[in-house]
């Protein structure tokens, strides 16, 4: 694999950053400084500023992600989610939840577990419950429901449930860029609040707007069956 996707799987760096160490003469395989995108084996011997590399222990951490937090790992965007954290550990978003929103976001240093569960194929649920500016009728909720054209693709179809006159609950098995703001948005309505409680079998449940927990072995086990 390249050199940046190990350093990612090991829990090292982003993949992106691993350029910028390159640039910097920090990494070292079998003796000879690293080039971007050099290919390596997990035989092979890779120093970091003399160090050798070795996989980090794995975290896994559900958030409680607040509105006006960004879900990058760009340190020079604003509000960045990483920033927001301040863990002490190499960790990044798998996947995003935009700005406006709110709710549960995973967040890991394992590249692996992040592109299986990234993966739409997968079908992989998740849970949002959303409030839109005005009442809403049953036709709403049967279009929404079927499936509906953004973007110049139809989504798929999806589980849709009124919980009042003006909120629902919406479970997805794929995630396109804002992709309930714009479903709604096509019958005229706007998203007052969004918020995700659930991916695949993690739910929000006990953690508090801006805290996180690590999610336990049990969640861990189903998770990676999926």
């Amino acid at each position: 694999m390249r050199i940046n996707k190990l350093l990612s799987n090991y829990g090292f760096c982003s993949r992106s950053e691993t350029n910028k160490i390159i640039e910097e003469g920090r990494i070292q395989v079998n003796g000879k400084l690293a080039i971007k995108g050099q290919w390596v084996e997990k035989e092979d011997y890779i120093l970091i500023d003399d160090d050798p590399l070795l996989p980090k222990d794995k975290i896994y951490i559900a958030l409680n992600k607040p509105v006006g937090i960004t879900c990058t790992a760009a340190k020079e965007v604003e509000g960045n989610i990483i920033r927001f954290m301040n863990y002490e550990e190499y960790i990044f978003p798998i996947g995003r939840l935009d700005k406006a929103s709110e709710g549960l976001i995973l967040m890991t240093n394992d590249g692996d577990l992040a592109n299986k569960i990234l993966e739409s194929e997968n079908n992989h649920e998740k849970e949002y419950i959303v409030t839109v500016d005005r009442p809403f009728d049953d036709a709403f909720i049967k279009g929404m429901s079927e499936g509906v054209e953004i973007s110049g693709a139809r989504t798929r179809p999806c589980i849709v449930s009124r919980i009042s006159e003006d909120t629902f609950r919406i479970i997805l098995t794929q995630g396109l860029n804002k992709q309930i703001r714009k479903m709604t948005k096509t019958f005229g309505y706007n998203v007052i609040s969004l918020q995700r409680i659930r991916i695949i079998n993690i739910k929000i449940q006990g953690i508090d707007t801006g805290k996180w927990r690590n999610l336990t072995e049990e969640e861990l086990v189903e998770l990676r069956s999926k």
